[in-house]
């Protein structure tokens, strides 16, 4: 049985979601960063940086959550959470994902970071020219996603994939952050997915 190792709101939660849309069977193994039980010798030798979240199968090891959702979706071709190889979706597949995870994560995270900064920085002339550039930055990606999504429930074809796991998880830190006021689109497809029976099993518990 494939084991995923995980901690509530982190990047594993969006393999928890694709695990839970796949409907395989799988063990978690949540591990309590305040604890750091993610510093352990035990995992580290799973993950050597400590991070989360690491997925074992059998003799397969895969550190990152896109590595991760990419491997599920292909590993599990019969639930069609992926665009067949060699097919026009494979493409814009791939795009997707790694739009995601290379422009619009690092540009939501700094913006993360800055919520969870003490005033003190908030307030300083060096951070706030900084943020006016993410914003500049978070405005052309999400104008790119948004007109990808045009006449579009789902970013590729007309089906959910795990595309739009990652996107979404994304989109709903975005939102959560209050980054997607303006763009209405974005924000109705981040509530639509976020309702998936799956997304709510993967966040419980």
């Amino acid at each position: 049985m494939m084991k995923l190792y995980f901690s509530p709101r982190t990047r594993a939660t969006r393999a928890r979601w694709l695990l839970e849309e796949l409907g395989v069977p799988y063990e978690l193994v949540k591990l309590d960063l305040a604890r750091q039980e993610n510093s352990t010798p035990a995992y580290l030798a799973v993950h050597p940086l400590g991070e989360v979240p690491a997925l074992v199968d059998g003799e397969v090891t895969l550190l990152e959550s896109l590595a991760i959702c990419l491997y599920l979706a292909d590993r599990f071709p019969e639930k069609h959470l992926a665009p067949l190889i060699g097919s026009a979706e494979r493409g814009p597949y791939y795009q997707w994902m790694a739009f995601a995870e290379v422009s619009l994560e690092p540009v939501v995270m700094a913006f993360y970071r800055h919520a969870q900064s003490p005033e003190e920085k908030k307030a300083s002339a060096h951070l706030n020219e900084e943020l006016a550039q993410h914003r500049t930055r978070l405005a052309a990606v999400l104008d790119v996603i948004n007109v990808g999504l045009v006449g579009r429930e789902f970013l590729i074809g007309g089906a959910f994939t795990a595309a739009d796991v990652v996107m979404a998880s994304l989109l709903h830190l975005a939102n959560t952050l209050k980054l997607l006021d303006g763009h209405p689109r974005l924000v109705e497809y981040v509530k639509r997915h976020t309702q998936r029976p799956a997304v709510r099993k993967a966040v419980s518990g």
